[in-house]
């Protein structure tokens, strides 16, 4: 099953030296989520030929404008396109009357549901739980309420073992039991064919972290525990450490040492402060804390092993 993000926008409140604002788009199996929809998200959805058609979900970290202004917009292209399938928006309390206020003021009538479930930003919580995949959100410390967001893949089935199955004729409903991670036993309870036999020890489930916009804050390490691909904002370099400090955002060091707290495999920094024009320093100083750091770059797809 593909698992893998699609950076659309990496720098903070103001579009500048070709980067534009937060949003992310999550292709898990047949599923598509989106992260955030700052300003241009829709434009960056058309210019990497993105199938923005297929989005069900979209996730709203907080009511920053560079995290959500694009969602109008997008939601009028779907109106305009003739959508006529659910959209869920999960987002903040406040963001449903802001969204039934243009709505309202546009005299627009949606061809399609749209229904919206307010996060907690007090409180870690089960939001989404489908086939392949679950969503919870959590909390962040910012200056508004504000949400992070952990995707986790469901490993549905076991991989079997062929040249176990050459050497035996197994019915299919042993082979359906096996796959679903179940020895399959006889009416006496005995195991006639055992998992550890008859199939491969199951795949790790991956996942994916997402941490718009927070202060340093070690609070949030059993959330993002593990996460296989972990992103952080890192809207400063170390020589602007008051000042991340005094509008609620992080350093790339900073960045860095919750990645390593929270034994991530891999971290991607973003949210970048329109003062670096060259990003380098603020991935060198990540990496002196988290040497499998990478810079979020547009358009760049990111798979999630």
């Amino acid at each position: 099953m593909e698992f893998e993000v699609t950076v659309l926008g990496n720098n903070s409140a103001i579009p500048a030296h070709g980067r534009n604002q937060t949003s992310q788009l999550v292709k898990i199996g047949n599923s598509y989520l989106l992260l955030d929809c700052g300003e241009g998200t829709q434009i960056q959805l058309r210019k990497f030929k993105l199938r923005f058609s297929k989005i069900d979900f979209i996730f709203i970290s907080h009511l920053h404008g560079d995290h959500y202004l694009g969602l109008m917009g997008l939601i009028s292209s779907f109106q305009l396109h003739k959508r006529t399938r659910l959209l869920t928006i999960f987002g903040p309390v406040g963001l449903d009357e802001i969204l039934t206020v243009q709505l309202k003021y546009s005299n627009t009538k949606l061809n399609f549901p749209l229904r919206f479930v307010s996060t907690d930003p007090d409180h870690d919580q089960l939001i989404l739980e489908e086939q392949n995949f679950k969503v919870t959100s959590f909390p962040l410390k910012h200056r508004l309420p504000c949400t992070g967001f952990r995707i986790d893949e469901k490993i549905r089935f076991r991989n079997l073992i062929k040249e176990k199955l050459q050497e035996r004729k197994i019915p299919v409903e042993a082979i359906n039991c096996l796959r679903n991670g179940k020895d399959f036993l006889d009416e006496k309870g005995q195991i006639i064919y055992s998992l550890r036999e008859y199939t491969h020890p199951p795949r790790k489930p991956r996942s994916y972290a997402f941490c718009s916009d927070t202060c340093y804050d070690p609070e949030i390490v059993p959330f993002i525990s593990g996460a296989s691909l972990l992103y952080h904002e890192a809207t400063f370099a170390n020589e602007e450490k008051l000042r991340a400090k005094e509008t609620f955002h992080s350093t790339a060091s900073d960045a860095g040492k919750i990645a390593q707290k929270a034994s991530a495999k891999k971290l991607l920094i973003g949210h970048y402060s329109t003062r670096y024009i060259d990003l380098q320093p603020l991935l060198h100083e990540a990496r002196v804390e988290f040497t499998e750091t990478y810079l979020s770059e547009e358009g760049i797809t990111y798979s999630i092993d």
